[in-house]
């Protein structure tokens, strides 16, 4: 949240006695496990606790530049791609006053993100998903709801196609697909039923640099997908 509690005040103690906020739930796999990135909240009385990432929504922004203006700003990433879930309105929700906020989520490839970091990227502290852990405000709220739009998509359409990496192995898909539903899934049975979607590109590239056999990458024809949903294709 903001560091700036005098702004905080000044807003929500206005004519209409509310601010809005967004609050931005990055959450980062491996091939392993599901992390959520966090920062350090230092809004009492929640100083020292773990936050999402938000801030306030400025005057002359929607909700969707406020969000790619404050992960610029907090996180130092840019052209990430949010989805928007949820809008949380409970009138204790924030000990300064009455704040609205609208809840995000993006999804990313932790060891991409860490990749790209630079001088100019500030440092998030990624939790992981399965360890017990309090967030400040009701952040804890957020994240579940956005864990579980999450799951609930993944089952419906291939993640949604601005949430993946431009191309992947189908091995690398089926992980992402493990780590966030929290299950095995068998081989032959994931391969078979994607590749008779016919919602796969081959893009003629192979993995390189690999010390077992190099996979094909494929991308998704979302012209092909947004056809066949129009149809009444289930994914």
């Amino acid at each position: 949240m903001s560091e700036n509690i005098n702004t905080w005040l000044s807003q929500i103690n206005n004519d209409y006695k509310a601010a809005l906020s967004v609050d931005c739930v990055i959450f980062g796999y491996t091939d392993a496990d599901l992390y959520v990135g966090t920062i350090k909240c230092n809004m009492p009385p929640y100083e020292g606790l773990p936050s999402l990432v938000g801030d306030l929504v400025r005057p002359d922004e929607n909700s969707d530049q406020a969000v790619n203006r404050i992960i610029i700003e907090k996180t130092g990433f840019k052209n990430l791609y949010f989805e928007q879930v949820h809008t949380f309105t409970n009138i204790d929700r924030h000990p300064l006053g009455r704040v609205v906020s609208i809840a995000y989520f993006s999804l990313i490839k932790l060891d991409e993100y860490q990749r790209a970091e630079s001088s100019n990227t500030k440092e998030l502290n990624w939790i992981n998903l399965n360890e017990n852990f309090i967030l400040a405000f009701d952040h804890n709220q957020i994240l579940e709801k956005c864990i579980t739009q999450l799951r609930d998509q993944i089952k419906d359409r291939p993640v949604g196609f601005n949430l993946l990496p431009k191309k992947f192995t189908i091995n690398q898909l089926q992980e992402l697909y493990e780590v966030i539903l929290q299950i095995k899934l068998d081989k032959r049975n994931f391969r078979r039923k994607l590749l008779s979607l016919g919602i796969l590109s081959d893009i003629k590239e192979f993995q390189t640099e690999v010390s077992h056999r190099p996979a094909k990458y494929y991308s998704f024809n979302k012209q092909l997908y947004d056809k066949r949903k129009s149809d009444g294709f289930l994914f």
